[in-house]
């Protein structure tokens, strides 16, 4: 019999992270400052990040930033995680592809988030902060964030999408249960929130306006600095430990993915497992592909425009160069609540723009016909948001069967879905909906940031 699992050792754990901009060709374009429109310094970032956050995300020269020793200790609980041979998936499919993938999962909190929230606290702490504050989607990056700050002593505010707030409960009890203060976005707590509420009674919200939510708390709050588990170049770096992972084990198995797929709201989890696989794209012209997959619904690098914008609904953040659906974009209701977000992150927009990426847009049906039947073959039942990852790769392997071609696959279960069950109670009862955005739609909304245009 094949292996099933590839397992490394505790010593396995990668000793740095990945920087992928001190490989890339055409670097970002920067970052600007929202009022004087110059590049960000570090200066700039430092009322809301830690300075040594701050100088993670403008490092375009050091190739490999050290993991702290603390850092990489608590990585241990958990880490590495396992590479798994999708042999069920494959004979359902009946397909000649090797379909692999990264077991994100089984982290404390069930996702890859506990990678960066782990050292956006560590290093938030070491500068003495009492109070940090963060945005939330589904859910996933507020529980690892609050697990992480419990670890470090920190207080931490959580501004959950409201939509995902109601639709996931049980999220904001993990939260809770860690120790953090859970408010829905939009809220009266903050002049963000009161703006968009009074325009919009009825918002349900989106990542944008949590953002804005919390950015501003943290600006009003002493001794506190906001953190965030997706677009910034500074969360794209902690994630690589996934992929550093995984080129080790693909090596164990005796293979090399000639196509790499996942998920994709902000980058987090994209970046994470598909950028040291790119390193030797850029550096040595190997052949090998990477998908972003993202929601029909909210199709940023499939539909957007690549401008400059903002990271926030309230315009509070940095411009950054981004592929942007326009920072006021109202994504529909999906249950996939992490990848609801308007723009991608400036690195995998500049990678995008030059061609070294792809995307696909998936609607929700789709998710979660490709997520049951991955659930059916291999047991695990994934989040909605990696349900997108799976069913291109099972596009890709279908591809491989009709091509009658041996394609090796891997792809990213960045988080189960145990806590998004009532996600399948819609699905299993034919309640859901795709959810999807027309072009007319899209396009009338980034009229509205045309003079933010590159």
């Amino acid at each position: 019999m094949s292996t099933k699992k590839f397992i490394l050792q505790e010593n396995d754990i990668p000793h740095a992270w990945y920087n992928i901009v001190a490989d890339m060709k055409n670097k970002p374009m920067p970052m600007l400052n929202p009022k004087t429109k110059k590049p960000v310094t570090v200066e700039d970032m430092e009322p809301l990040f830690a300075r040594a956050l701050a100088e993670q995300e403008l490092n375009t020269t050091d190739e490999w930033i050290e993991i702290p020793e603390q850092v990489r200790d608590l990585y241990k609980i958990w880490r590495p995680t396992p590479l798994v041979r999708a042999t069920g998936l494959e004979k359902a499919l009946d397909t000649p592809a090797h379909i692999y993938f990264k077991n994100e999962s089984v982290s404390p909190v069930g996702s890859h988030k506990l990678n960066s929230a782990l050292a956006q606290a560590y290093y938030c702490k070491k500068e003495g902060c009492t109070n940090i504050t963060t945005e939330t989607g589904a859910g996933q990056w507020g529980a690892a964030l609050s697990m992480a700050a419990k670890i470090f002593g920190l207080e931490l505010a959580v501004y959950m999408v409201k939509v995902s707030y109601h639709q996931k409960p049980y999220r904001r009890s993990i939260m809770q249960t860690f120790g953090a203060q859970v408010v829905a976005s939009p809220s009266m707590s903050t002049k963000a929130g009161r703006q968009i509420i009074t325009n919009s009674p009825n918002n349900q919200g989106s990542l944008g306006t949590a953002i804005s939510e919390a950015v501003e708390l943290a600006l009003q709050t002493p001794n506190c600095k906001y953190v965030l588990g997706s677009v910034m170049n500074q969360v794209s770096l902690h994630q690589t430990v996934i992929g550093l992972e995984a080129e080790k084990q693909m090596e164990m198995a005796g293979e090399y993915p000639d196509t790499v797929i996942a998920c994709f709201g902000g980058g987090s989890n994209f970046s994470g497992i598909a950028f040291p696989f790119l390193r030797h794209k850029i550096l040595e012209g190997k052949e090998i592909r990477t998908i972003a997959a993202e929601p029909a619904s909210c199709p940023k690098l499939t539909k957007g425009r690549f401008q400059y914008d903002y990271g926030d609904e309230a315009g509070y953040t940095p411009l950054i160069p981004m592929f942007t659906l326009g920072h006021n974009f109202m994504p529909s209701n999906i249950h996939a609540g992490g990848l609801r977000y308007h723009g991608a992150g400036s690195i995998v927009s500049q990678l995008m723009k030059d061609g070294l990426m792809e995307a696909a847009d998936v609607k929700q049906l789709e998710a979660f016909d490709a997520a049951t039947l991955f659930a059916r073959c291999e047991g695990i039942i994934p989040a909605p948001e990696s349900s997108h990852a799976i069913a291109v790769t099972i596009r890709e392997a279908l591809k491989a069967k009709e091509a009658g071609e041996k394609k090796v696959l891997l792809f990213n279960l960045s988080g189960h879905g145990l806590i998004d069950m009532t996600a399948y109670d819609s699905y299993l009862a034919g309640d859901l909906t795709n959810g999807e955005v027309t072009d007319e739609e899209i396009e009338k909304n980034l009229e509205d940031v045309s003079d933010l245009k590159i």
